[in-house]
Formats: C-alpha cells, sequence, structure tokens
C-alpha cells in the first residue's frame, strides 16, 4: 500500500511507475505476461483513471521513453454505447492519452459497443483476449466505488459470482447506465499487476474491505488481486 496526502500527488507516482513498469518490460527481449517483450495494459475509467493517462501523456511529451508499438491496451469495462459517446470509457482514455501517442490503432482493443445487443461484442472480446492476451495482463489499472465495485463488478450480482468466464455482458448495473460489458475477477486475476487508485473519504470503508481480505461477493474489490503484485494507490483521506 502507498498512502498519498492528495490525489495529484498519487496520479503523479503511479504514472511514473507505469511508465518505469513497461519500459522494464520492453527492455528485455523474453519480458512481460506473455514472455515477447511486449507491454499489456488494462485501463480502467472514473476520475483518478483518466487522470492518470492524461499524467502519462504529459510525461510522454517530455520524453518518450515507451516504444507505443509494444504495448497492447484493453478495458476493463464499457458502457453499451459507441465510442464517440461521452460516456465510452475507450474514447475518455483516446482523448486523455491514446490519441497522443504512437500507438498502433490495432492495439487498441476496444469492445466495439454501440447501444444494441451485447452478445456478440462480448464474444468477440473474449477472443480478442485470447488471441493478443494468451497468458495475461502485465498491469490491470482498477478504480473502485465506495460499495467496493471495480470494473462493472457490483455487490451481490451474477457478475461478481462469474468463475469461469473473462468477459460479461451485465444489463442490470445498479449504477447507470445499466447495460456495460466487463472483464470478470478470473480476467483480473490473469494480470501480474493490479493497481488500484482510490481517492476520497466515501471509499475508506472499501477500502478496509479490501485490506483485511473481505468476501468478493459483498466487496468486489477484495477479489482483485495479481499474480507478482497488488498494489493499493490511495489517498490518506481514503487509507483504511
Amino acid at each position: 500500500m502507498q498512502i498519498f496526502p492528495e490525489l495529484p500527488a498519487l496520479i503523479d507516482a503511479a504514472s511514473a511507475r507505469l511508465i518505469d513498469t513497461v519500459t522494464a518490460i520492453q527492455n528485455d527481449p523474453r519480458g512481460g505476461a506473455n514472455a515477447d517483450g511486449t507491454a499489456r495494459l488494462v485501463l480502467t475509467g472514473g476520475t483518478a483513471g483518466i487522470a492518470l493517462l492524461r499524467r502519462i501523456a504529459e510525461l510522454e511529451a517530455e520524453e518518450c521513453r515507451i516504444d507505443w508499438a509494444r504495448v497492447h491496451v484493453f478495458f476493463g469495462d464499457e458502457r453499451n454505447v459507441p465510442v464517440d459517446h461521452p460516456d465510452s470509457n475507450e474514447g475518455q482514455a483516446r482523448e486523455a492519452l491514446l490519441d497522443h501517442v504512437a500507438i498502433p490503432a490495432a492495439n487498441i482493443h476496444g469492445y466495439g459497443l454501440d447501444g444494441g445487443d451485447m452478445g456478440g461484442a462480448v464474444a468477440a472480446y473474449a477472443e480478442t483476449l485470447a488471441q493478443y492476451a494468451p497468458q495475461g495482463f502485465d498491469i490491470h489499472l482498477l478504480g473502485m466505488g465506495g460499495e467496493g465495485h471495480i470494473n462493472s463488478l457490483f455487490p451481490h450480482t451474477d457478475a461478481v459470482r462469474e468463475t469461469d468466464a473473462l468477459v460479461l455482458a451485465v444489463t442490470d448495473s445498479p449504477k447507470p447506465p445499466s447495460e456495460r460489458a466487463t472483464l470478470t475477477l478470473p480476467a483480473v486475476r490473469m494480470a501480474d499487476r493490479v493497481w488500484l487508485l482510490v481517492s476520497g473519504a466515501e471509499k475508506a470503508e472499501a477500502a478496509a474491505a479490501f485490506a483485511r481480505g473481505a468476501d468478493p461477493e459483498e466487496w468486489p474489490v477484495a477479489g482483485a488481486t495479481g499474480r507478482i503484485e497488488t498494489e493499493l494507490f490511495v489517498t490518506e483521506d481514503a487509507a483504511p
């Protein structure tokens, strides 16, 4: 756990560490979860998640250290809206970071949702994971809600209880909009590193539940663990 006085300090530390981690993977021909020197990142939305992406864009503009041709980007969840909709996590990530770096379009793996039926998109995303991240991810970034939700995995839902599928359609999200696609806890646990970005006093109870290893059905964040590292970046007001 790393505790920071306020969100900007948290973002500075997490962004610098992400760049260091990605460059270390790329400096080793067999680096990373897939042993090919290519980094695979799962991005998250929300205030902290988008602030992190903006800071990475700023740092990369000052000194481009990452070889973006050897980065594949995925998304923890997505609302059932087109990418140009203001609520789209992918759209926000593009505006904050991806449109400002030299990452090939083919390396950005969005869900392709458009407001219609999600079944085909979810099945296609599972195939995308199998093709482009067969051994999992290097970093899965996560935000967290005050009730402990991560991605679109909410307490006491079928989605948080899923033990096999890596991607699910959610049609009854308690947080609008109700329709979303999400990576599941089994997918989160395919990441070498799970980094949680948490800020705000209203999240202190959930952060404490994570720290004590609570039941993930009650507190989904408690089920988020990395194969090598699980790190909580947290501001003082939210620290357990």
